[in-house]
């Protein structure tokens, strides 16, 4: 049987009260169902950041263009690439670019959990496969491919 390791970190201020309002504020806006789902973003976000930094310092062209070429098929970067954009990163950007928040955005939902609704009843598809996980982060090429089982 295999270990599993968590993929998520507690807060080091469990208590933190305007920790707390910026989390159910994030919750209220992406339509989140629980807190772990903003903690596996910043865990995304925290392993690109690290990997941004490790680039910097031993200056590795190939595989700043892969982290860079990768980020821009996600949507993540946009405009000049180069690894301070990396690391301008927000939890926002990695919230934006969820199948949920897309959804949303799109209009093809009225609310963001109606759009976590669609999905999770398998309704949405992206190039004619069901994708039932709203937290599933869309590429920029998808995009354009989402739409209604039956429409």
């Amino acid at each position: 049987m295999r270990n599993i390791r968590k993929k998520t970190k507690k807060p080091r201020v469990p208590w933190n009260k305007t920790l707390i309002k910026e989390e159910r504020k994030l919750l209220n806006e992406y339509g989140l169902r629980r807190k772990k789902e903003i903690r596996s973003a910043q865990a995304i976000l925290r392993n690109l950041r690290q990997r941004a930094r490790v680039l910097i310092a031993n200056q590795n062209e190939e595989k700043e263009k892969t982290l860079l070429n990768k980020l821009s098929k996600l949507g993540f970067v946009k405009g000049t690439k180069d690894l301070d954009n990396v690391l301008a990163l927000d939890v926002k950007d990695i919230l934006d670019r969820r199948l949920q928040t897309i959804i949303f955005k799109k209009g093809i939902a009225h609310t963001p959990k109606q759009a976590r609704q669609l999905i999770i009843h398998g309704k949405v598809l992206i190039d004619n496969r069901k994708i039932i996980f709203p937290s599933y982060i869309v590429l920029l090429e998808e995009e354009g491919k989402i739409s209604l089982h039956g429409k």
